[in-house]
């Protein structure tokens, strides 16, 4: 059984439904997601480019037709509102799916927004993508402009709510502050480590101690270019070396899988943050191949209680903690 913190299905769900598709999860997910073991993960809005222009607009087209999706999918579908629904996921062999935003850009300073996204069913957001918004800064953004005063109150608003807060894609500034800010455990859903690949999205061992230090988790990411800066080394054995150091770093209870896997994203939004295609390392390009990634952690000597943490516990815990 393995949870995958960080997928952008519900992105894939609009740009094939307004093409008059139906039915995508079960026409070119779920299939896959047995294949991988996967029972649960957390399915993100995200404002893809070139919509990011008109945030709100986007974020309700991809409200809308999530909405549909799931209505029309309950059979394979299991919305989780708080921990126990991932039992009752399982117990009733449906994908337990915890609803996320990714980036709030489309909310702009109206905070309150936040419990009406509460009152749809979310329980998981990032304040940014990678960019500058009216609550926060991304790794695109001035480095020295960290949360506003609208982003302090939202991840205080989410904290009460009982939502999981997320840090990837956060400036060092906004990571640092939201660490200052927030008196529960926090996650990474799909950052790698620095040490490994100095490129911005990825996080030092400072930070990776810092979330330790907040009890919360870490999601590996297969994306390639975060995997490593040599084209030749951007492969499942390198992303096996990410988690190793991750363990190292924070301990075995603090690192789980959040994949982010989007070869199904149309090019024109690929490719206006990366190049070259391929988008998945080399031997885990989709969410079918996890299998191999663990069958090298358990080469590596992890036991089977260490996998069985990073394949689900570990998540499962903090949800446990934060969903109410």
């Amino acid at each position: 059984m393995i949870f995958d913190a960080h997928a952008d299905i519900w992105t894939d769900v609009a740009i094939k439904r307004q093409k008059g598709q139906n039915n995508i999860i079960k026409k070119y997910h779920i299939n896959k997601f047995k294949k991988g073991n996967i029972k649960g993960g957390i399915f993100v809005i995200w404002v893809d480019p070139p919509h990011d222009k008109e945030p709100r607009k986007r974020t309700l087209e991809i409200i809308k037709n999530m909405a549909v999706e799931i209505v029309n999918n309950q059979d394979i579908l299991k919305v989780v509102r708080e921990y126990s629904d991932l039992k009752r996921a399982e117990d009733e062999e449906k994908l337990g799916v915890i609803i996320g935003i990714e980036g709030l850009s489309g909310i702009g300073k109206d905070v309150d927004l936040i419990d009406t996204l509460y009152l749809l069913g979310l329980r998981h957001a990032s304040l940014t993508w990678n960019e500058e918004n009216e609550l926060a800064t991304g790794v695109s953004g001035n480095p020295n402009r960290g949360l506003t005063k609208y982003g302090v109150n939202a991840v205080k608003r989410l904290e009460k709510l009982g939502m999981l807060v997320d840090v990837s894609h956060g400036n060092e500034k906004t990571f640092w502050d939201i660490c200052e800010v927030t008196t529960k455990p926090i996650i990474a859903s799909h950052s790698n480590c620095k040490a490994l690949c100095n490129v911005p999205r990825n996080l030092t061992d400072k930070q990776l101690k810092a979330i330790a230090e907040k009890d919360g988790v870490v999601g590996i990411n297969a994306f390639r270019e975060f995997v490593h800066t040599n084209e030749d080394k951007q492969n499942i054995e390198y992303l096996a070396n990410h988690i190793d150091h991750m363990v190292e770093v924070m301990g075995i209870d603090h690192v789980g899988f959040g994949f982010d896997f989007f070869e199904y994203l149309e090019e024109d939004t690929v490719s206006s943050f990366t190049k070259g295609g391929g988008v998945g390392a080399k031997g885990i390009e989709n969410i079918t191949k996890v299998g191999e990634l663990l069958s090298i952690l358990e080469s590596r000597g992890y036991s089977k209680n260490d996998l069985d943490k990073i394949k689900y516990i570990n998540f499962y815990k903090i949800i446990k903690e934060i969903l109410k």
